[in-house]
């Protein structure tokens, strides 16, 4: 028997099995937490546009005072734990329910704007890929210090939209490759 992997083998989908099925968190934070409360759609696209519906998204975030939850001191309870974990449906999508990050500290006396961590698993990806979600519109973008790091002209892949039809809904699409690849960082 020959165990040598060979290019037609990938990996997954095994996502699903203990990591979305038990494990899924859709609530962020909660209708207690304090800051804007938004709901974050994400929607997984291949190269050709064509919906991934077997992705996990992982989500983690500061709240809404800039405070990651291992800085927080237990304040808020429940009702912010800064760490999401869903799978992608059938459409590529999956939606969050959080509240807007506030700005982090960055590196060398800078300030980050608010923005969102986020890493994308699936099928045939060995490595998670790792991106951030930015609030388009947000004025603290244009001295982002990690926003700066990607092109000009490839950043609006790291910008979320507000949904015209929904107040407080945003959209943020994931292009794993090709035409307007969402910027991946090497983390």
């Amino acid at each position: 028997m020959d165990w040598t992997p060979t290019a037609s083998q990938t990996v997954g989908p095994y996502l699903h099995l203990g990591l979305t099925d038990s494990r899924s968190n859709s609530r962020v934070a909660g209708t207690g937490a304090k800051g804007e409360q938004v709901w974050l759609t994400f929607r997984v696209v291949d190269g050709d546009g064509v919906p991934v519906p077997d992705a996990m998204i992982e989500l983690w975030q500061a709240d809404s005072e800039g405070k990651y939850e291992h800085q927080r001191g237990g304040a808020e309870g429940a009702s912010f734990g800064g760490f999401g974990r869903l799978a992608t449906a059938e459409d590529g999508s999956c939606t969050f329910e959080t509240v807007r990050p506030g700005c982090v500290p960055g590196p060398a006396e800078t300030v980050q704007a608010p923005h969102i961590n986020v890493s994308i698993l699936g099928r045939g990806i060995l490595k998670r890929l790792s991106t951030r979600l930015y609030f388009a519109g947000e004025p603290a973008n244009a001295t982002d210090p990690v926003l700066a790091l990607a092109p000009e002209r490839r950043r609006s892949t790291l910008l979320a939209q507000p949904d015209p039809a929904r107040s407080g809904h945003w959209i943020f699409e994931v292009r794993l490759r090709g035409e307007g690849e969402t910027v991946f960082f090497d983390v």
